[in-house]
């Protein structure tokens, strides 16, 4: 019988005596387990947990209270056992009363913002009050004095044919030609001597004078001794800011708080002062458009701020305390510019084509909500085509050689010729005899006949050849004073919302971004997986590499399959934009760690290391880059990423695309945009159409229009009041907004 074993010699022999010292491995603090009982709590898992839900449950509760209390004490008043309930059938009064829970169409006001015009208005009313967004200040010099002229001239001294250099004049000379070369295809005649006559005209014709009591229209301008000119608050915005003599005394300096879509961080020094005059303008014309002159009634106002589909979140939280803490509305709510859009015009689902003064945004909505990867913001619009109409002129020797649109009395004359003769109608292209008259400050009004030949046509179709545009100062200033959005809890990481539309927009012009267009991290098991709350998917589609085949007659949506043996060194081609699948760029995939078919890329390190770059750094070389492409380039772009491969909703897109708008207003750019998307998509052919905005509604309008409608509906709760504000400050736009925020 084997003897029982102490415990100590069991644990010698299984090999679990303890044999160290009992001290730490380490001094840092042990972490305690978590506490079982709290693995199943609902703390902020609910709505109904966060303020913004709970404060408009509260409202509803409170309206439904304040209803039964109204028929307790109808049945007390009328001692009726059968008191009909308050319903809001066969539109009757009740129902007028407690639309929006309780707010008041007249006491809702619409602001769209837009960098040549503000349209202002309330929400019950049929069209809106456009007010120019300019501010004109006390200033040594005016803003034609201190800036370049526009159009700009190389030598003031040379012919107009050398002023605007080589580049120009080559480019011009080409779309003449082409456009003689389209014309004569669509058995348009054309005469081989137009442009010579035209040019011999302008170079001969003077002004006539025409004394000022015998101008029937003449011009009232501004007088300056209407404000107190001591007064560092003392201004002139909107038309009263343009009519300024040039020569006043003292002289006044014109800004423009936004330009191309953005805040104009160029023409100022500090933030301050820019969102001032921003929010100048804004009061200005709530007091002498909307009638709104004692501050002290604004409080009974709400407010519906139309904003870009693609957005500044700094712009967009200035405009909240803006409303909330200076002006002191009731309430605030946001709407972006392609969904309001599609209210005013009564759709559910369309591409939106907004072409503004200083910007071009494309959209698809689909189902009341903006397809996020569809969204595009083109820096051009119709006052590239004012500029270039006017220097197109000039070179054809324009009889008013020195006109300069930094000069305000010119910069109205310009707009008014660009409205006047522009077209897109090959049937209106000849040369014509017309005229105008210039109406200048403590000067006779001058009358001019000049004759135009395919400056009118050849103008706006700069938005399918950008490059004829002057490009050259629209990044000017940039970031230089309001910094972009980072998130909350990864302080280097942007959030300002992007898209894939407009990465592949982006990448088409710098390849060198093709690597950075999937913003994405790697996880230890070699997954990917995003790293910004902007939700940049990579792109399934080739659709830039079937543009292109299918503009030469390839109609295939695939692209070519490298060679195999892909070892064997490739000759670099030339660039072409969206040749390859990587979202049109030749540099490498990042998503499989390829280039040209398979070629293995250099370890990290060994030459360059393409993950090194910070989320940042990727979002400082995006914004260097300026988005400017082919108006259709765009279009396809935009509806390919929103279909993601779909067939049936790529067809939706293309037969309902509506183009709004000033820029839209040229006459025959529907009919030349819908034939150029044709060529570029052979294969839908006729279910591809553009429209405009219905009900013969003015294409500038209706964003407005939709924000009013928006505003009046009784389903929404964006609303955001002062308490909420308070708390949360601008973090409550996260709950309130009616997308991914």
């Amino acid at each position: 019988m084997v003897g029982k074993k102490s415990g100590k010699a069991l644990l010698r022999e299984e090999g679990l005596e303890r044999t160290d010292n009992g001290m730490k491995q380490s001094s840092w603090p042990d972490v305690p387990m978590v506490n079982q009982k709290n693995y199943y709590t609902e703390y902020m898992k609910r709505d109904d947990q966060i303020l913004p839900m709970r404060l408009q449950n509260e409202a509803n509760r409170d309206k439904m209270i304040r209803n039964a209390k109204d028929r307790d004490r109808a049945l007390a008043r009328t001692g009726e056992t059968d008191v009909p309930i308050i319903t809001n059938a066969e539109g009757d009064l009740e129902d007028e009363d407690e639309v929006n829970d309780g707010l008041d169409p007249s006491k809702i006001i619409c602001i769209h913002i837009g960098s040549q015009n503000l349209r202002i208005g309330f929400a019950n009313d049929a069209l809106p009050k456009t007010v120019p967004m300019a501010i004109a200040t006390t200033a040594k010099f005016t803003e034609s004095e201190s800036a370049k002229p526009i159009p700009i001239r190389e030598d003031a001294d040379e012919s107009p044919e050398e002023q605007f250099g080589e580049e120009f004049s080559k480019k011009f000379v080409k779309m003449s030609n082409e456009l003689k070369t389209d014309m004569r295809a669509n058995k348009r005649k054309v005469l081989p001597n137009s442009k010579e006559l035209v040019v011999n005209y302008n170079r001969r014709t003077v002004p006539e004078k025409i004394p000022e009591h015998n101008d029937p229209i003449r011009i009232e301008w501004t007088d300056i001794t209407t404000v107190d000119l001591k007064s560092r608050a003392s201004f002139f915005a909107g038309t009263p800011a343009l009519r300024i003599p040039e020569d006043s005394d003292p002289k006044f300096a014109l800004s423009w708080p936004i330009r191309h879509g953005w805040l104009h961080e160029a023409d100022y020094t500090s933030q301050e002062a820019l969102f001032d005059d921003l929010e100048s303008i804004i009061e200005y014309a709530m007091q002498n458009e909307l009638g709104l002159k004692n501050r002290n009634e604004w409080d009974q106002y709400n407010c519906v701020f139309v904003i870009p589909d693609l957005y500044d979140k700094i712009y967009v939280q200035r405009l909240l305390e803006f409303g909330i803490k200076e002006i002191e509305f009731k309430q605030v709510s946001f709407i972006q510019e392609s969904l309001a859009a599609t209210y005013g015009a009564g759709y559910s689902s369309t591409c939106v084509v907004d072409i503004g003064a200083q910007k071009t945004s494309i959209c698809c909505v689909e189902d009341g909500m903006c397809v996020e990867d569809s969204r595009i913001n083109l820096k051009y619009g119709g006052f590239d085509v004012t500029e270039t109409f006017i220097r197109m002129m000039l070179y054809d020797h324009f009889p008013y050689q020195d006109i300069n649109l930094m000069r305000r009395y010119d910069f109205l004359l310009a707009e008014e010729l660009k409205m006047n003769f522009c077209t897109m109608n090959q049937s209106e292209i000849s040369p014509q005899l017309y005229n105008f008259h210039l109406r200048a400050p403590s000067q006779a009004t001058r009358k001019y006949q000049f004759k135009t030949y395919d400056e009118v046509i050849l103008a706006p179709m700069g938005f399918f050849d950008p490059s004829i545009f002057d490009n050259s100062e629209k990044l000017k200033g940039r970031r230089d004073l309001i910094k972009r959005s980072y998130n909350a809890y990864e302080t280097d990481v942007p959030d300002d919302p992007t898209s894939a539309a407009q990465l592949a927009i982006l990448t088409g012009i710098k390849p060198s971004l093709a690597t950075t267009a999937n913003i994405f991290t790697t996880n230890g098991n070699g997954n990917t997986e995003f790293a910004t709350p902007s939700k940049e998917k990579p792109n399934p589609l080739n659709f830039l590499s079937r543009m292109d085949s299918e503009a030469n007659g390839v109609t295939s949506a695939a692209g070519s399959p490298a060679p195999e043996g892909a070892n064997t060194p490739i000759p670099a081609a030339p660039f072409v934009f969206g040749a390859n699948g990587n979202s049109g760029s030749p540099g490498p995939n990042p998503l499989n760690g390829s280039h040209n078919g398979g070629t293995p890329v250099p370890p990290a390190g060994m030459f360059v290391d393409q993950y090194a770059r910070t989320q940042e750094d990727l979002a400082i070389e995006r914004e260097s880059v300026l988005p400017v492409v082919p108006l259709d380039t765009a279009i396809i772009t935009s509806i390919s990423n929103a279909s993601r491969g779909e067939d049936k909703k790529a067809r939706d897109f293309f037969g309902g695309i509506m183009v709004i708008g000033g820029g839209a207003k040229t006459p025959g750019l529907g009919a030349f945009l819908e034939d150029k998307l044709r060529k570029k998509r052979p294969d839908l052919g006729e279910k591809i159409l553009v429209g405009t905005s219905p009900r013969e509604m003015d294409g500038q309008v209706v964003t407005w229009k939709g924000a009013s409608i928006f505003g009046r509906l009784k389903t929404h709760e964006s609303w955001i009041g002062k308490p909420e504000y308070e708390r949360l400050g601008s973090r409550v736009l996260y709950h309130k907004v009616l997308w991914n925020y």
